[in-house]
């Protein structure tokens, strides 16, 4: 036992001035689950969804069932949030005899355990026109891809906006405190592809640099059709969902591309509509200069997209990062972000 006035500093609590939850130790909850219903509102109420064949706009929430919490413990900040929730849009498509279109968006799990391109929404529209039609496809790809925006801004603002404040600073430290943000993930890897890498290397010669290259073959297909996968790779606010971040994209012959922060860049070389993309394409880790080329092939089927991937240049040592990098950010991301894995048709 510990001599009065010394303390076990196994049990030493640094103090506050305030006496509140002092170093953090003790579990505090705060409850964000009306701060949640406003700023969903906020978000998703107004946002408009227009391309080439309409344009659409979400007129208001009619269900959202669920809670939310920030929870402090040692420090940490924990985030628990499940929600369902139903929206109506309306929209005129382009070419039609300007009818009012009507119909409804389902989200049916909004939680910490998904990430955002894991989140079930359905679409669903009044009438059988084919106007009606034309603008529940703008509403599966475009206007899923923006609302998945806004529920990762609504989940970005819970951690960094709902919850400033909950660390508190101990007694000698300044304003800033290092938090760790958990938040329980369940990540899901499923991915079926026909997939080759050339075993034949090559050798580049880049100033004083050699490098040995390979060529990655894949072919997947994709439940959408083929304008859909397409646009998906030509439309920005669509590569920003899939993505998961900002991107510089100019869909043109010459126009440069930049995602996931850069990591990722290249320029356009050849751009057939519904049937072919080709472009430079590099990681920012490659030699300074060098670039493989991309060719995507695309052919629509009868229930399905195939699209045929053929990279050439790509450095040897890091033909299987480039592989897993297309199956999983790319192609499986599209899937889950868009829907294109689930039977459209």
């Amino acid at each position: 036992m510990a001599k009065w006035g010394e303390g076990d500093p196994r049990w030493i609590v640094e103090e506050r001035p305030d006496a509140t939850n002092v170093n953090n130790w003790h579990w505090t909850e705060k409850n964000a689950s009306q701060w949640s219903k406003d700023k969903l509102n906020e978000l998703l109420v107004g946002l408009e969804i227009k391309n080439e064949s309409g344009s659409c706009r979400i007129t208001e929430i009619t269900k959202i069932e669920g809670e939310a919490s920030a929870n402090n413990r040692k420090a940490k900040l924990i985030f628990f949030y499940e929600w369902v929730i139903k929206l109506e849009w309306k929209g005129t498509a382009n070419g039609g005899d300007c009818e009012e279109i009507k119909g409804k968006v389902e989200i049916h799990n909004l939680s910490e355990e998904n990430e955002s391109n894991e989140i079930d929404i359905t679409v669903s529209v009044k009438g059988s026109s084919n106007e009606a039609n034309q603008l529940k496809n703008l509403m599966r790809t475009v206007g899923v891809a923006a609302i998945r925006e806004k529920l990762t801004q609504y989940v970005k603002d819970l951690k960094e906006e709902f919850s400033a404040g909950m660390i508190l600073p101990k007694k000698d430290q300044v304003n800033n405190v290092a938090v760790n943000v958990e938040s329980a993930k369940v990540i899901r890897t499923n991915v079926k592809s026909s997939e080759t890498a050339a075993l034949k290397i090559n050798k580049l010669d880049i100033g004083e640099t050699v490098i040995e290259t390979a060529k990655l073959e894949q072919k997947e297909n994709f439940k959408c059709t083929v304008a859909d996968f397409y646009n998906a790779l030509t439309i920005q606010e669509m590569v920003q969902a899939f993505t998961r971040g900002p991107c510089k994209l100019e869909a043109k012959i010459g126009g440069s591309f930049e995602l996931f922060d850069g990591n990722i860049s290249g320029k356009f070389l050849k751009l057939e509509p519904n049937k072919k993309l080709e472009m430079t394409w590099r990681f920012s880790g490659w030699p300074s200069g060098h670039y493989s080329t991309v060719t995507l092939d695309l052919e629509q089927k009868d229930e399905c997209t195939t699209v045929s991937l053929t990279q050439k240049g790509v450095p040897a040592s890091d033909l299987e990062r480039t592989r897993m990098g297309w199956l999983q950010y790319y192609w499986e991301s599209m899937k889950k972000t868009f829907g294109f894995g689930a039977i459209l048709f």
